[in-house]
């Protein structure tokens, strides 16, 4: 008569191969379906369609849209981290890094490198002053800081505009206006 602990151990092993047999078929029918492919990826040539381009003129914008998607959330918690007390910071700093990380993990063309570079810059400066101002720095590193991240996303935004082909036009004064208030009449 066998022992009780092999009726046990048999007991557990049916159990195992029961929960696992399944799994173990799974795993295997997975790997089993992988293609292998038997022609090396083409490169793109010259006269490919352009439309599968993603960085010929018609399709940037939408090339840019989600870099730029990114950068306007952490403009949005950014400027809310400017109307916090300090022992607000934390929670917006983390929420910035996050940010920060799906933009660095963000697959992009390489047309798109120079903008990522500026973004990722400019989160990184971002976030440095703010952990700076937590942790109690001058105001001259804030300053500092601060108008580095601004540079850095000035040349961001000047990236985004020669990417999308926009022209700036320089800001002019409003001319005064042709209609003169009248001049209050005075009764005697």
């Amino acid at each position: 008569m066998p022992s009780l602990n092999f009726v046990i151990i048999t007991s557990i092993m049916k159990r195992l191969v029961i929960y696992l047999l399944p799994v173990y078929l799974l795993i295997i029918s997975a790997c089993g379906s992988q293609q292998i492919p038997t022609q090396p990826p083409t490169i793109a040539t010259a006269n490919q369609d352009q439309s599968q381009d993603p960085c010929s003129a018609e399709n940037l914008p939408t090339t840019v849209e989600e870099i730029n998607n990114l950068m306007r959330e952490f403009d949005d918690a950014s400027q809310l981290a400017s109307n916090l007390p300090v022992q607000g910071l934390p929670d917006v700093v983390s929420n910035l890094q996050r940010i920060r990380r799906d933009a660095e993990d963000l697959q992009i063309p390489p047309c798109l490198g120079t903008l990522k570079t500026h973004q990722l810059n400019h989160m990184n400066l971002m976030i440095q002053t703010l952990i700076a101002f937590v942790g109690g720095s001058d105001q001259a590193t804030l300053k500092n800081g601060l108008e580095m991240a601004r540079k850095e996303h000035e040349l961001y935004s000047l990236e985004i505009v020669r990417l999308l082909g926009i022209t700036l036009a320089p800001i002019t004064a409003t001319p005064p206006s042709s209609q003169e208030t009248p001049a209050p009449s005075s009764t005697p």
